[in-house]
């Protein structure tokens, strides 16, 4: 099982749960040594295969090399678990243009190439699943998250479509779609006061989620959304007409800024 952003949160709760039900893992992120310490940790306890494979998704060409490497191994990758991404606070207008177009290689770009890259070889031997980790902030757009909502909603509707088009394959893609997770993303998102300010209620934590999007990822579900108060977010976000929703969102995004 290929896993990016394995580093941390819920990649590193999908290595864990993965690595106890006795799959072998690659696991992918920037920080070389925390990978390093959590493979150490599944050989250990699961004895399983841990690799380790440092990149930065974000780097098209650090991404081609991986993928050739992991297609000419000795071992067969049999699940993708796209999990890496990360986000910004603030409007377009004041943000690091080059720090949000990151945004969009890590959590669009590299989502496309990775799925993309195992699909064949997954459906030639008639076996194999992706998972590929949205937000409920793919449902709605949203003001002071404007590429990171709209990141998630590529992941979401790119994921559903791809589902549907392996139908009769034996393959599966499941979108997961976690809400407000106790993680490190506010702190990569310099979001922490934020984070701070929500009810603890809104909040789920890393393995709750990770064990959510295994089981629909082993079921060959095309969508997964952890927790009662998320699904209702997504509803919500599909349903209030935009004219009523965007207002909202910005004066609340606004405020909190």
């Amino acid at each position: 099982m290929l896993i990016t952003g394995a580093s941390a949160g819920i990649g590193a709760e999908l290595a864990r749960q993965l690595a106890g039900r006795g799959h072998n893992v690659v696991l992918v992120a920037r920080r070389e040594q925390r990978l390093r310490e959590l493979a150490e940790h599944l050989r250990l306890m699961h004895g399983v295969h841990a690799d380790v494979e440092p990149c930065d998704l974000a780097d098209a060409g650090a991404r081609q090399a991986l993928v050739a490497r992991l297609l000419a191994g000795e071992r067969e990758v049999a699940g993708v678990c796209n999990n890496a991404g990360f986000g910004t606070v603030g409007t377009l207008l004041e943000a690091d243009l080059e720090r949000e177009r990151d945004v969009v290689r890590v959590n669009v770009e590299a989502v496309h190439h990775l799925t993309g890259a195992f699909l064949a070889p997954m459906v030639q031997r008639g076996a194999g699943a992706v998972l590929n980790v949205a937000s409920t902030a793919a449902f709605q757009p949203l003001p002071g998250f404007a590429t990171y909502a709209a990141s998630k909603a590529f992941v979401q509707s790119f994921s559903e479509a791809v589902h549907a088009e392996l139908g009769g394959t034996g393959i599966s893609v499941t979108s997961l779609c976690p809400g407000f997770t106790h993680t490190e993303f506010g702190e990569a998102a310099d979001a922490q006061e934020e984070e701070r300010a929500l009810p603890e209620f809104l909040f789920q934590d890393a393995p709750e989620v990770a064990r959510c999007g295994i089981e629909a990822m082993i079921a060959g579900r095309r969508t997964a959304i952890p927790g009662l108060h998320n699904r209702a977010s997504m509803l919500g976000g599909r349903l209030v007409p935009r004219s009523l929703l965007l207002p909202v969102v910005r004066r609340v995004n606004a405020a909190r800024r």
